[in-house]
């Protein structure tokens, strides 16, 4: 695969090394420094390009690839309130989209039993239920993609549940109504990513966890999306890939 890398932070360094070592290729890196490398005639000759930069660019730079011909696969996250429009324009342009607030095939397992889960638990309304997320001090997002996709499939199956709260660092303990799901953001560290979901009652808890050991396990999905995506028109997730 001829690969255009937009953005070229860790998680873009990391895609290239684990790429260059699997045998693709990447003729473009676009960075701050190139961004209108986007609008080039070299850019069209890719045939794919891995988006992973800011929640305020990213919508930018995927219209940008829509414009271009060049199907996309994003990583960034921050920017749910426009995927709606992202999805309509890929659609009116006919261009490839494929998005996913996180590519690690250990975590879409966890979304599957996640689902499961909250499915079970709904007949059971004496557990409060929660959700813990770690990532390293450099993430700009908070909660993270990853924690808001688990607390909607949670508010989609449990009945009483309407919406997610973001408890603050350093903020205590608050009373919340019943309909609402706390979030626990946490910033320390190295940490490449943990996501927890908690059930406690007054007499047991029921804990599912995923834990990020490294960004290959990251990169690994990706690369696999980009290489899902070579040709194709549309909107696709990582349901589509892995067939869960």
């Amino acid at each position: 695969m001829k690969i255009a890398l937009i953005g070229f932070g860790k998680m873009g360094k990391t895609i290239h090394d684990l790429g260059v070592k699997q045998g693709d290729s990447f003729p473009m890196i676009i960075d701050l420094e190139n961004r209108e490398m986007l609008h080039s005639d070299e850019f069209r000759k890719m045939d794919v390009a891995i988006e992973f930069t800011a929640p305020g660019s990213a919508v930018d730079n995927i219209m940008a690839c829509f414009k271009q011909g060049i199907p996309v696969v994003s990583g960034t996250t921050g920017w749910n309130d426009r995927l709606p429009e992202v999805e309509r324009e890929c659609r009116n342009m006919k261009g490839g989209l494929f998005h996913a607030s996180n590519y690690s095939i250990g975590v879409n397992i966890l979304f599957a039993m996640n689902r499961r889960l909250a499915r079970i638990m709904n007949n059971y309304p004496q557990y409060n239920i929660s959700i813990e997320e770690v990532h390293h001090v450099h993430k700009l997002d908070a909660p993270s993609g990853t924690a808001i996709a688990l607390a909607d499939q949670i508010i989609h199956e449990v009945d009483p549940l309407s919406t997610w709260d973001l408890k603050e660092p350093n903020q205590g303990e608050q009373k919340l109504e019943s309909s609402v799901l706390q979030i626990h953001a946490i910033r320390e560290g190295e940490v490449k990513g943990r996501h927890t979901i908690k059930y406690e009652s007054g007499v047991d808890s029921i804990t599912l966890a995923h834990s990020a050991k490294s960004r290959d396990a990251f990169a690994a999905g990706v690369l696999m999306a980009a290489e899902f995506m070579v040709g194709k028109t549309g909107v696709f997730g990582m349901n589509d890939l892995l067939r869960i």
